[in-house]
């Protein structure tokens, strides 16, 4: 098939695109600069420059392409940035205003599939019960925007062809500044995020996702939740960074210091134990790495040396 992808250099993107490829997929990046696509996609990627929000432009793009996967993101830098709803604005735009733009443009191209990045962030906090896509979202503040972007790709498979939401949880991975942020705090003796010790976290390996949304190529039109097989929680989190750093585990912070982190603080303080039955029910996808236990300890060894 031909795929276009948006956000194709992004740390999602980077590894799926490699893997289209290697199941004899042709692959074009959408992309806003041709030095990011030299340094990031692989030669015989075809990259177009075209703007998310310019549905002229995506339009053409999109011609004559059988999927396009909008993995477009702008998530802001620092924590810092993090507190405050401008460190928002952008990627709030992408969501709504770009995820609008790319179904639109995909279904005037006749393109058969969209497959859209969602967070399953966009939960409510659930304690330690677990959570499938029929749980109503309830998107904290940094993240309502994610309400448009599914809006978005549920419209194009009301009349276009098939829509795939992907619910990403937590990503985690060597090249995250979350990840060395976190390895840092927790070397420091504290655990970053504020909340309960047997409040939930809900991960996914940077590999795993991307190998998810390959699968989901072949997912009927929904949402699909994309997690691992064993959510975990707080204490067990941050028990296993602990152990890979080789210091004590660290001091949780109170619940009501996420009110001291602005926008972002009540996403942080979330019990999330979300559920991945349905995607591999309906494609046969499983987590190389089933917990955090195995995959978690690699990831903040290498963030750290990177």
């Amino acid at each position: 098939m031909r795929i276009a992808v948006t956000g194709a250099t992004g740390v999602i993107g980077r590894r799926t695109v490699p893997l289209l490829l290697a199941t004899g997929h042709q692959v074009t990046a959408v992309v806003r600069s041709h030095s990011r696509r030299r340094q990031l996609l692989p030669a015989e990627v075809q990259a177009i420059n075209a703007s998310l929000f310019d549905i002229d432009q995506l339009t053409t793009t999109f011609g004559g392409h059988d999927v396009v996967i909008n993995l477009a993101t702008h998530i802001p830098s620092s924590m810092f940035s993090m507190m405050f709803r401008s460190g928002w604005k952008q990627n709030d735009r992408i969501r709504s205003v770009g995820s609008r733009t790319v179904a639109d443009a995909a279904a005037a191209a006749g393109v058969n599939v969209l497959i859209q990045e969602s967070v399953a962030l966009a939960y409510p906090s659930s304690g330690a019960s677990w959570i499938d896509e029929s749980v109503p979202l309830q998107p904290p503040a940094n993240a309502r925007s994610v309400l448009d972007a599914e809006a978005s790709v549920a419209n194009f498979a009301a009349g276009a062809g098939r829509g795939v939401a992907l619910r990403f949880a937590a990503f985690y991975g060597p090249d995250a500044d979350q990840t060395k942020m976190m390895a840092r705090s927790v070397r420091a003796g504290w655990a970053p995020l504020p909340g309960a010790r047997d409040s939930y976290i809900s991960s996914i390996s940077h590999d795993d996702a991307a190998r998810a949304v390959v699968a989901s190529l072949e997912a009927p039109s929904g949402a699909y939740n994309v997690s691992d097989d064993h959510p975990v929680t707080r204490d067990e989190f941050f028990a296993v960074v602990a152990k890979t750093l080789r210091v004590k585990p660290p001091r949780m912070l109170p619940a009501w210091t996420a009110r001291l982190m602005g926008i972002v603080g009540e996403a942080l303080i979330r019990s999330t134990r979300v559920s991945n039955g349905k995607l591999k029910a309906a494609t046969g996808w499983i987590p190389a790495t089933p917990s955090v236990a195995e995959g978690l300890p690699a990831a903040v060894e290498a963030a750290l040396k990177g």
